[in-house]
């Protein structure tokens, strides 16, 4: 039986089955974890640099923002679909986006809550609107909902809720 390929920092349970930790390690070493990244890509805020400039911003209204977004290569995941850090990443910055056309320039605004529901794979080169509305603005909360459907069909491929606390800023 032959052993996983494992770190001399990784631990594995006594208890586990070789064969069942030789494949889950298979599959970590297969999808690039422990990869060396290029020194290229390690730069500050590399990533969200990516999922930003595939992000094209067709309407902007008071409480709605519409944009659109192709799913590329540098978007998708081992699988061929849009990655969810992705997803997230796109969701965090169109909430923002958002709970700015309301909550004015004299509040900070902190994300305290991010929920995603992944109902279909987007994969390369889909097309996808993506729609954020407020839901709720209020003195001290905003609620922001996001919905990425798939520009021919309508069809939702994920939906995202993003709950922002109201700080106002203080005046030292």
């Amino acid at each position: 039986m032959a052993e996983p390929s494992t770190t001399s920092t990784t631990v594995v349970s006594e208890e586990s089955d070789p064969e069942h930790v030789k494949h889950i390690t298979d599959f970590f070493n297969s999808v690039g974890v422990s990869s060396t990244i290029p020194e290229n890509h390690s730069t500050t805020d590399f990533y969200s640099n990516i999922v930003g400039a595939h992000l094209k911003v067709h309407q902007i209204q008071r409480g709605h923002i519409t944009c659109h977004l192709t799913v590329k290569p540098a978007l998708a995941n081992f699988y061929g679909g849009i990655h969810g850090g992705a997803v997230a990443a796109l969701s965090e910055r169109m909430a923002i986006g958002c709970a700015r056309t309301v909550v004015g320039e004299d509040k900070e605004i902190f994300l305290g809550e991010l929920s995603i529901s992944y109902l279909s794979a987007a994969p390369k080169n889909a097309e996808l609107i993506i729609d954020g509305s407020v839901v709720r603005s209020g003195r001290n909360l905003t609620v922001v909902a996001i919905e990425f459907k798939f520009k021919n069909s309508g069809k939702l491929a994920c939906t995202s809720r993003a709950t922002f606390y109201n700080t106002p800023i203080s005046k030292l």
